[in-house]
């Protein structure tokens, strides 16, 4: 069985790297105009497109990566049938359904209807421009050879903000890490605990998952037009993996009131101190970064050997089963709650039975918020727009900065994993049996159902008595959204072939 460091060489780059050395950004959202014309395009510049391969062995100064929705692939003229083996979600589209879009928590300001793009303006190629300097240049440089195959339809450049996002927090510094080696053994007594080193397959199509299993994906009879150059499904020898190496991204253009979320804070607390602890309660970190559970002594799997990331991210809740440090509702509690393998996932008998019975570790907890290994992402996003200080914020006089996030994940599985962390956990006014209260920060407050609040954020006390605030408008609106699918090298000169 191959393993995904033997194909580095098939692999975008974005599944390795964020590019976060490479401080400039662009993404482009074209359509296709011509279809022969757009194959021919995609034919040249596929050789320019950066892989693992190139990232682990040399300095990249730039880096192109491209991706495609079911409606670019449909553009360029690939048959019905290919695309009918993706995903339903991807086919369908971010906000194919209305029932989705609830679910997502598109509604309201954030309805699609709203949206700058996806939705009804639906993009059919996601370019993806990284450069240390003169990204300017290059990106004019590759809107000149588009020719008559693809028209621009927005261009999102991004801002480097020092590693924050737009309310000030470092962010960005807690990712599953990929078993590129094929070490991984899941389903095993060391998942009863949380971890951090993950099979491929929950990230990249055609390997096997959190559940030794392989994820459906579009695999094509030997003697179709083009399979030949694709390799042999692992899983299926009489077949080709189109889907193989390749990942399904997802990206979301979300717009951050600043001025608003610190106005919000300043009303709850009159000191900075407190306002600024008021601020770290709602995210779950502190805002240089620091988990606010303590970190634990024992070490977990996938987590260091750096030291800086033993220091953010060597914890789990189990420390604080109170929510005393880092409340129950908290926007990181949420989007991990670092659960392991109670009562889910494939134990052995005995194993099963000890915790089962509460002879060894158990936290009632854990049956409310499933396992968290099934349901990881990994992050990739830019801001954009202008930074403003916190402090500057609060000014009665200060100038709106119109910044956000372009929020980018990748997985294998956008159902299991995008969608339910953002469903389950992230706008659930119910997540961990609580009551009345979304993600303080991504919540979009409409009652759910129409007569229950989710505009409130509670803060256990040593007291025992927990502080609750109510009234949280939303500080977060989507802007703009699609669902892509980012190849492996083979698979995207197949799209290229037509």
């Amino acid at each position: 069985m191959a393993t995904p460091n033997s194909e580095f060489a098939d692999i975008q780059g974005l599944l390795w790297s964020g590019y976060g050395s490479l401080k400039q950004a662009c993404f482009l959202l074209l359509r296709v105009t011509d279809a022969a014309a757009a194959r021919a395009w995609l034919r040249d510049v596929s050789e320019s497109v950066a892989t693992v391969e190139q990232l682990r062995r040399e300095h990249v100064g730039r880096a192109m990566q491209i991706a495609l929705t079911a409606d670019g692939m449909r553009a360029l003229g690939v048959a019905s049938t290919v695309i009918d083996g993706f995903s339903a979600e991807f086919i369908s589209g971010m906000a194919g359904e209305e029932g989705r879009s609830r679910r997502l928590g598109d509604v309201a300001a954030s309805a699609p209807s709203l949206w700058r793009w996806g939705g009804a303006q639906e993009p059919h190629i996601l370019l993806m421009l990284y450069a240390e300097e003169n990204l300017d240049a290059w990106h004019l440089q590759i809107e000149a050879g588009l020719g008559n195959g693809l028209a621009v339809l927005h261009r999102l450049p991004t801002t480097d903000m020092g590693g924050m996002e737009p309310f000030g927090f470092i962010d960005g510094v807690s990712q599953p890490r990929i078993d590129w080696s094929g070490e991984r053994v899941p389903g095993t007594s060391a998942d009863l605990e949380y971890g951090n080193l993950l099979t491929a397959g929950e990230f990249l199509l055609g390997h096997r998952n959190e559940y030794g299993r392989y994820t459906d994906r579009p695999l094509l009879d030997p003697a179709q037009p083009g399979a030949a150059s694709l390799v042999v499904a692992e899983d299926d020898p009489a077949r080709r993996d189109l889907g193989r190496n390749g990942s399904y991204l997802v990206m979301r253009e979300l717009a951050q009131d600043v001025r608003g979320f610190w106005r919000f804070i300043a009303a709850q607390a009159v000191h900075d101190g407190d306002r600024i602890a008021l601020a770290e309660a709602m995210v779950g970190r502190l805002m240089s970064g620091d988990a606010l559970a303590p970190t634990r002594g024992q070490p977990i799997r996938g987590v260091g050997p750096n030291e800086l990331d033993i220091a953010r991210n060597q914890f789990t809740y189990d420390e604080d089963r109170d929510g005393l440090r880092c409340p129950f509702g908290a926007h990181i509690r949420r989007a991990n709650p670092r659960t392991g393998d109670m009562p889910g996932g494939r134990q052995g008998l005995v194993t099963r039975l000890i915790r089962l019975l509460g002879l060894g570790h158990q936290d009632l907890s854990e049956d409310l918020i499933a396992t968290s290994r099934f349901h990881r992402i990994l992050r990739r996003g830019r801001e954009f727009g202008d930074r403003i200080d916190r402090q500057v914020a609060l000014r009665p006089d200060a100038p709106d900065p119109r910044g956000g996030l372009y929020f980018i994940c990748l997985n294998a599985n956008i159902a299991r994993q995008f969608e339910f962390i953002q469903n389950a956990w992230l706008i659930s006014a119910k997540f961990d049996g609580m009551s009345g209260e979304a993600d303080p920060l991504l919540g979009n407050r409409e009652p759910m159902p129409a007569d229950h609040r989710t505009d409130g954020f509670s803060m256990p006390q040593p007291s025992g008595v927990t502080r609750r605030i109510d009234g949280l408008p939303a500080f977060i609106t989507v802007r703009g959204g699609a669902y892509f699918f980012l190849p492996g090298l083979r698979a995207l000169r197949y799209f290229a072939a037509g």
